[in-house]
């Protein structure tokens, strides 16, 4: 048999196929999530999450400093705020001395080179367990911005390299930024949860942080997961009202999206690998289903093939050990 090319050349040995790969992950790529809860030597495992913690600040400090020497440049943190602190306005969310900001501060004091990204939505914080202020049943829009602009703010002033606006209101890329100009915050980026659909992989993030909403659902604010060109035009009004870095979330049921996504802007684009998805590989993974290391890889993997330079995943210390063992 004469052939002209044979293309099973490249895929030869191990040298060969990492020599021409066309995506390769590293370290840098990841920003690994946070979960934070008061106390001090918290370390509490997330019964949905199997090997993910809520930590206190201290274990964080720690959990911090591992991440660091990983490689890993980023972090994204969400806290867990008790019960007596949650209402239906969210002020507790700007407390200059809330955990975020506590924790936001000792991070950067511990390693000042670390990336923090700050979640800003009103869930954790709500006695309703939605992302907004509830009036009438409904989660309203203008007053909700105006509460994750005081949010905003209070996280870039403990020191936030990033906030993440999570809530999909509309119009707060664009107020938050100009509260940023106006208070000279003009070094603190926006990561825009631009594209965030209602999913059903939420499921273990919301145990983890005791946020699932209390009435209703998401699917007034969260985007429909029928539709591909709202999502476009999510990203884009958010590039206009002035986020840095747009995100996809989910990551592995939106490779289609991130794509779309990643041919239609110029900023960087991050994805969220979310706590279903890590949940499904772990529970694979102790049925003896799939081998959890090549199931990680592969996963993450595909999400960078799909346009993703930044990946939020609770796999990533895992993936850099895998990566580099």
């Amino acid at each position: 048999m004469i052939l002209q090319r044979r293309n099973r050349i490249l895929r030869a040995n191990p040298a060969i196929r990492a020599m021409v790969a066309e995506n390769v992950l590293q370290p840098a790529d990841f920003i690994a999530p946070l979960f934070i809860d008061e106390g001090e030597n918290v370390a509490f495992e997330i019964p949905s999450m199997q090997g993910y913690f809520r930590r206190s600040i201290d274990g964080t400090i720690t959990e911090v400093k591992e991440l660091w020497a990983m490689g890993i440049k980023s972090v994204l943190i969400f806290i867990k705020a008790p019960d007596e602190l949650k209402d239906n306005t969210g002020k507790e969310a700007w407390n200059p001395d809330g955990l975020m900001q506590r924790a936001v501060k000792a991070i950067k004091n511990a390693v000042p080179g670390m990336v923090v990204m700050t979640d800003v939505a009103l869930d954790p914080y709500s006695s309703y367990g939605h992302d907004g202020i509830v009036e009438n049943a409904e989660i309203i829009n203008d007053g909700t911005v105006e509460a994750l602009v005081k949010m905003s703010l209070s996280h870039a002033e403990a020191g936030a390299d990033f906030v993440a606006p999570s809530d999909m209101m509309d119009g707060r890329i664009g107020a938050i930024r100009n509260a940023f100009e106006q208070h000279g915050y003009t070094r603190t980026g926006i990561m825009a949860y631009s594209a965030k659909y209602a999913s059903c992989f939420y499921g273990p993030f919301r145990d983890a942080l005791d946020s699932a909403p209390g009435f209703g659902d998401k699917k007034t604010y969260q985007m429909d997961y029928a539709n591909r060109i709202e999502a476009i035009k999510e990203t884009q009004l958010d590039i206009e009202e002035g986020a840095d870095i747009v995100m996809v979330k989910p990551a592995m049921a939106y490779l289609d999206i991130i794509r779309e996504i990643k041919n239609s802007v110029t900023v960087p684009v991050s994805a969220y690998h979310v706590s279903g998805e890590y949940a499904m590989i772990k529970a694979a993974a102790k049925m003896g289903w799939l081998n959890e290391e090549k199931a990680i890889i592969e996963s993450l993997t595909s999400i960078k093939r799909a346009g993703a330079d930044l990946i939020a995943t609770y796999f990533a210390k895992d993936a850099v050990r895998i990566l580099q063992g």
